[in-house]
């Protein structure tokens, strides 16, 4: 018990010094003075490199090596599992390599939100050079897998590899792509309502709507925060302090709103996790993938509905009492609206996962193929008028548009896909267990679905693998049918199509 108790111990700290980065790096992106940039990176590089002491302690491997060997109740082997993991990756990177890369990062996001806000590749260039080459530095440094991409996509979703994803995404592509070709044509003889390209909807009267919507939803606003930045994000630092952001663009409400119940769904996930167990891997998130899965299920199968403009429509119009007297079934029609856009986070469902697929197959490149960085927005442009029929105009429009690089995430993109395909398994098991999701959502009390999703997913934390647990959540593995059923019939019905 003294063993398991010291564990433990070592573990919270840990957590809290990584609670500390995370609520520096949310300062950093929301509030944080220019003048504090260079500080800010030495003190964020001061901490990983006390994080990665921690990890690589002697006795902290010794401890679960004893533990595991004396056979322990589930919440331990959790805890053991997700530590031995992160240990032994540790083990095999130098603190003086942790230390100089989150430099790198601090630094990199820095000049990212510049690059984009001048739209200028040319200004992140260099940096982004110094983490893709750390990046590759740091897979050297790692256990050699079929592929290099394979160990970066292995931290975000254990056990995905390129094999993996290739199967996945050509499967997507099969049944996506005709079915973008019949909405495209049935495009041609509808009337789809547009927002007023002369009407203004205030930063202010969003927040007030958003806000309104992710209570709804159940976020509570006396345990997070909701604020703005460059790129939508959500944060979970510690038990009761769990924070999201939006962005505003005050000709489409629907940009900030979707952002708003996409990150609220995360910051759901975190709010769900079971306190008893906080500060450890079995109180936190499984992957990104499962997590992925709670913004994607409130933003699309809850928030694209005329059930859920059913509710929120009475709140729009206190909000924007100018806009046109739409109707939800109107509403529904233009936050649903498929078209080829240059903007992964604003895209359709139908479109969404050519995005993912497009940054996976560049980062393919990147990494298996050494594709220089200086040629990323020519082959990013390239890609997207062969693949969309349409060129981006300018750098923000394509290769900028992301945070994910800037923070050397490479190998997340592809956990936005799993995502979608999670959400639409829980989805169909929450309309067979609780009843019809569509009546739940036209109610607005939809609090039962969060309580299933609280006692299925978020209470249940690192407990199982995630093909364990969206198996043991929906009744069978983790298959993309789910997925492709939903989209076919939603645009099927939305669309007219034969």
């Amino acid at each position: 018990m003294a063993k398991e108790q010291l564990f433990i111990s070592r573990v919270k700290d840990i957590y809290r010094l990584n609670g500390i980065r995370g609520h520096l790096g949310w300062d950093q992106e929301t509030i944080m003075p220019k003048g504090g940039a260079e500080s800010r990176s030495d003190i964020l590089s001061w901490l990983a490199a006390e994080v990665h002491k921690r990890m690589t302690d002697p006795e902290l491997k010794q401890l679960i090596s004893e533990l595991a060997e004396s056979g322990t109740d589930q919440d331990l082997s959790s805890n053991l599992r997700e530590m031995k993991r992160e240990v032994d990756k540790a083990l095999l990177l130098p603190e003086s390599f942790v230390q100089e890369f989150a430099k790198a990062r601090s630094e990199a996001l820095l000049t990212w939100q510049k690059a984009r806000q001048e739209s200028d590749f040319s200004l992140f260039q260099s940096s982004l050079e110094n983490l893709v080459e750390m990046t590759r530095k740091k897979i050297e440094y790692l256990p050699k897998k079929d592929t290099p991409y394979d160990t970066l996509l292995d931290e975000y979703e254990v056990g995905m590899t390129v094999a993996d994803y290739d199967e996945l995404f050509e499967g997507l592509r099969v049944r996506l792509v005709p079915l973008l070709a019949k909405i495209m044509e049935a495009k041609k003889n509808m009337s789809i309502p547009k927002l007023p390209s002369e009407m203004e909807f205030s930063e202010q009267a969003q927040t007030r709507f958003c806000q309104k919507v992710s209570e709804a939803m159940g976020f509570d606003f006396d345990y997070g925060r909701m604020d703005a930045s460059t790129h939508p994000f959500s944060a979970g630092l510690w038990k009761g302090d769990t924070r999201f952001t939006t962005r505003f663009d005050e000709k489409d409400p629907f940009s900030c709103l979707y952002a708003v119940m996409h990150e609220t769904g995360h910051a759901l996930y975190e709010q769900g996790l079971h306190p008893e167990h906080s500060l450890t891997p079995r109180g936190s998130a499984i992957s990104l993938g499962v997590h992925e899965s709670q913004s994607r299920f409130w933003e699309n199968q809850i928030g694209r509905t005329s059930e859920f403009w059913e509710v929120a429509l009475p709140w729009f119009k206190e909000e924007f009492p100018d806009s046109p007297d739409w109707t939800s079934a109107e509403l529904n029609l233009i936050a649903n609206q498929v078209d080829t856009s240059f903007i992964r986070v604003e895209a359709d469902e139908v479109t969404y996962n050519l995005h993912i697929m497009l940054r996976y197959e560049i980062e393919k490149k990147i990494f298996n193929e050494g594709l220089k960085v200086s040629e990323i927005p020519k082959v990013w442009n390239q890609m997207f008028k062969d693949w969309f029929g349409i060129t981006p105009s300018n750098d923000t429009e394509g290769c900028l548009q992301d945070i994910h690089w800037s923070m050397s995430a490479f190998g997340y993109f592809p956990t936005y896909t799993l995502g979608n395909l999670y959400a639409s398994q829980l989805m169909n098991k929450i309309d067979e267990e609780l009843g019809s999701v569509s009546e739940m959502t036209k109610s607005g009390d939809w609090s039962k679905m969060l309580r299933w999703l609280k006692e299925k997913i978020h209470e249940k934390g690192s407990l199982l693998t995630p093909s364990e647990l969206i198996e043991s959540a929906t009744g069978k593995p983790p298959t993309s049918d789910d997925f492709l059923d939903y989209l076919e019939e939603k645009y099927g019905k939305l669309y007219s199509l034969s």
